[in-house]
């Protein structure tokens, strides 16, 4: 089904999931926004809402014990691959969480620019990619795939143009087409839908297994600038969040860099001079609040309360920084690596960083 992106793909899930009282709706902690808003539907259905937490290394343990669904129809999400910390989640939980009892959405859009996803062997109910991700182009375009049987379970609160089969107004009746037809709202994108097939053909011919080696070594340097730059002091002059190592993780890496004193340096004045030098460092929380609670400290109750204490509009994390008498780091800097990364990339990466220690 074709979306105006990825975040539409998991509104379509959340919004028509059955959701019931006796439900369960199990997430890690560790979810983009657009997963964290599905909670909203669950809650209004007055089923129970329950986070799996994260380690040290803002993992999820693939050995932890799932609670059951029950009877009642539930629902399990998790990333693929973390949009913060880039670390990529077992996929082994989507059975474990099908054999529970649980219908399973996977966020895949991080993932699947970079690494190979085969659905026969990680039977998720329901996947969403965002395509521009993938190749750059068309924005404004994603995609849910769904299990049939899936899919039918699913219960719309709402029917637009193509959508129905018939829809009398002298008798408030209508009947949703089958499948997928049923889910795409209004006039797809089909200007951008042309471009996909050769989108797609680009990475088939380049090859993703190739791709996915490229990535691994490119993150494996990118991690290598990160935790060697140190002050002359010897402390290190950068905090990573997530794992020190390649193992199961994609090209993204999230961090702070810290003074000789160890205080963490606002990220807005990194991510400046960054764009002065024609880098591209993304600053912020990445629209990931349960990871980026994890790993600054945000859940803590102090922060809270700075939140609630802002009026409507007027939230900024520059304001919530002044509000915790900045103490305490309220984002971070993300590099990322991808398809067109080279190795030059880097080497200039690591000349800013250099610079702006020094």
């Amino acid at each position: 089904m074709f979306t105006a992106n990825a975040s539409a793909a998991l509104k379509l899930v959340g919004e028509a999931f059955p959701f019931t009282a006796d439900s369960r709706f199990t997430l890690l902690q560790d979810n983009h926004n657009s997963v964290q808003g599905i909670r909203l539907y669950a809650d209004a259905a007055g089923a129970e809402v329950i986070y799996l937490p994260l380690d040290d290394d803002l993992r999820c343990d693939p050995a932890m014990d799932l609670p059951e669904a029950g009877d009642a129809p539930g629902l399990f999400a998790l990333p693929a691959q973390s949009n913060f910390s880039g670390v990529q989640h077992p996929l082994s939980l989507v059975e474990k969480a099908r054999g529970g009892g649980y219908d399973v959405l996977l966020d895949a859009a991080a993932f699947v620019p970079t690494s190979p996803l085969d659905l026969s062997a990680v039977p998720a109910d329901f996947v969403c990619v965002s395509f521009y991700k993938m190749f750059g182009f068309p924005t404004g375009l994603g995609v849910l795939i769904a299990r049939r049987d899936a899919l039918a379970r699913l219960r719309r609160p709402w029917f637009a143009g193509g959508t129905v089969e018939y829809v009398s107004v002298h008798e408030p009746r209508h009947r949703l087409r089958l499948g997928g037809e049923g889910f795409e709202d209004g006039t797809p994108n089909f200007l951008g839908i042309a471009a996909v097939s050769a989108g797609l053909r680009f990475l088939e011919d380049v090859g993703m297994e190739q791709i996915h080696e490229r990535i691994h070594g490119l993150t494996e340097r990118l991690i290598g600038i990160l935790t060697s730059l140190r002050h002359a002091n010897g402390r290190p002059a950068v905090e990573l969040y997530g794992p020190t190592s390649t193992e199961d993780r994609g090209g993204a890496a999230s961090f702070n860099l810290l003074d000789q004193d160890g205080a963490v340096v606002p990220y807005g004045q990194v991510e400046r001079a960054a764009g002065d030098a024609g880098i591209s460092l993304r600053g912020g929380c990445f629209c990931n609040p349960g990871v980026a609670e994890a790993a600054l400290g945000l859940g803590r109750p102090e922060a809270l309360e700075c939140y609630e204490s802002m009026p409507p509009g007027s939230f900024s994390l520059k304001e919530l920084a002044e509000c915790l008498d900045n103490e305490f780091a309220v984002g971070a800097l993300r590099a990322s690596v991808g398809i067109a990364t080279n190795e030059q990339d880097l080497e200039r990466l690591e000349s800013l960083l250099q610079g702006f220690r020094r």
